[in-house]
C-alpha cells in the first residue's frame, strides 16, 4: 500500500467474536475484537486516523500492482491468529504500525507486555518496572485498556496485584478465554493420573 492509499480493513472470525484488522501504509494500525457495530468502530477510527477505512476485498485485481511486491499483513494476521487459537503459535510477527499509540511511556509500557511470555502473567506494577518508571503501574493500565492491539499485544496477560484478572475493556470472559487458551489443560501429576485410569 502506498502512502496516498486509505486505510484498509478487514472483519476475521475467531472463538472469541470477529477481529477488525486496519492496515495503513506501515502496518497494521489497529487489531481488535469488536465490541458493538461495526460501522462504529469504523467511525471512531477514521476520527483517529483522520482517513475512512475501506474494505480490502482481499487482493482485489483493480488494487495497486505495488501491493504485490509485498507481504500483504491481513493474510499474515488471519494466519497467525488462526494459529494462535489452535494453540499452535506462542508469538506474533507482524509489521505494526503504532500511530495511534500516543506518549513515550505508553509505548514503552506495551513493549514491556510483549515480553510477558506465553502462558504467563504480570502484574501491572511489574510492567511498570519494566518499561522503566516502577511507580507508574495506572499508567500500565491506562496504556492496556487504550491499546489498538488486542491478542497480537497480549495486554491480557497484564493483571492486577492480587492476581485477579481486570476488567479488560468491560470483557473479563475475553480476558480469561485467552489466559486458559495459553495455559492449556491442567495436566495431573502422574501418580493421580494413574490413579484415575487405575478407576480410583
Amino acid at each position: 500500500m502506498t502512502p496516498t492509499e486509505p486505510p484498509r480493513y478487514r472483519v476475521h472470525p475467531s472463538p472469541i467474536g470477529d477481529i477488525l484488522i486496519v492496515a495503513c501504509d506501515v502496518g497494521i494500525v489497529t487489531l481488535h475484537p469488536i465490541d458493538g457495530p461495526l460501522h462504529d468502530e469504523l467511525g471512531r477510527l477514521a476520527l483517529r486516523l483522520r482517513a475512512v477505512p475501506v474494505p480490502d476485498d482481499e487482493g482485489d485485481a483493480a488494487a495497486p500492482a505495488a501491493r504485490d511486491a509485498d507481504p500483504d499483513p491481513f493474510e499474515a494476521a488471519q494466519s497467525q491468529l488462526d494459529e494462535y487459537f489452535a494453540g499452535d503459535r506462542l508469538a506474533f510477527d507482524l509489521p505494526l504500525d503504532w500511530r495511534l499509540v500516543h506518549g513515550g511511556f505508553t509505548r514503552a509500557a506495551l513493549e514491556a507486555v510483549c515480553d510477558i511470555p506465553y502462558g504467563e502473567t504480570a502484574g501491572y506494577g511489574e510492567v511498570a518496572i519494566a518499561a522503566g518508571v516502577p511507580r507508574a503501574a495506572r499508567a500500565v493500565g491506562t496504556a492496556c485498556a487504550t491499546t489498538p492491539f488486542s491478542i497480537v499485544v497480549p495486554v491480557h496477560r497484564v493483571v492486577r496485584a492480587d492476581g485477579s484478572l481486570g476488567e479488560y475493556g468491560g470483557r473479563p470472559d475475553v480476558k480469561r478465554y485467552l489466559i486458559d487458551l495459553e495455559q492449556g489443560p491442567v495436566v495431573p501429576p502422574a501418580g493421580a493420573r494413574e490413579a484415575q485410569a487405575a478407576g480410583v
